[in-house]
């Protein structure tokens, strides 16, 4: 199976610039999709997943500023390419200030601009690679065996569960003591880049409680964050 192109949100209300960068960054290879301004990428930022953002700072109706701010504030640890006219070191650091991971300015060389744009993907892809837990993880009285898709709960049982579920597991377990958020969960283990509902997660980690918690109410191992994501911990 072939590796998933990386997807980049490319905002720029500049529409020749816009279709000429979205031309070159398609031919390297990668899933490039348009807003020309800041309400659109905040729409489409909540509902698909992102590896990155190429972002212009002098935007319609909200600026990339506030854009880069409403990212970071939400948790989001997308990487943001900043794009701007505006070159002195006090926008720059502004830029970098407010949540951006790299600051160009305009005219830039279009092969710097790529070169950053591969830089920040392969940073952003080695981040998320978390150490593995290997095919069989105990917690509690609780054991899962990821390969067979089968578990033994806190009082005895022998469980199945379903691709999906040890999936999930094993991102949440994989990422222990650490919130999860509901964009990268879907992306890992839905594979979607539209997401369904957070009610989708909720049922599975419903399901968690049920069980491998000996209290589902009051849960030892499986929390949810809420607005946020979802949060093992042992």
């Amino acid at each position: 199976m072939s590796e998933k192109r990386a997807s980049i949100l490319l905002v720029d209300d500049e529409e020749n610039l816009h279709e000429a960068l979205k031309l070159n960054l398609e031919m390297e290879g990668y899933e490039v999709t348009s807003a020309y301004d800041g309400t659109q990428a905040l729409k489409a930022i909540a509902n698909e997943y992102f590896d990155l953002i190429v972002l212009d700072v002098m935007l319609p109706n909200i600026n990339g500023i506030s854009v880069a701010e409403t990212v970071r504030v939400n948790n989001l640890d997308t990487p943001i390419l900043m794009l701007s006219a505006k070159s002195t070191s006090a926008d720059r650091i502004l830029g970098l200030k407010k949540g951006a991971d790299d600051y160009l300015t305009k005219p830039f060389n279009l092969e710097e601009l790529l070169l950053r744009v591969d830089k920040l993907i392969a940073k952003n892809k080695k981040i998320n690679i978390k150490e593995t837990v290997g095919d069989t993880y105990s917690f509690g009285n609780n054991t899962i065996d990821f390969k067979a898709q089968d578990a033994i709960t806190y009082d005895g049982k022998t469980i199945e569960l379903s691709k999906k579920e040890a999936m999930l597991l094993k991102l949440l377990i994989e990422n222990k003591g650490e919130v999860t958020t509901r964009e990268k969960i879907l992306q890992v283990v839905w594979g979607y880049n539209v997401y369904p509902t957070t009610r989708t997660i909720d049922n599975f980690i419903l399901n968690f409680r049920k069980y491998f918690e000996e209290d589902s109410r009051n849960p030892k191992y499986f929390h949810s964050i809420r607005g946020v994501g979802y949060k093992y911990t042992d």
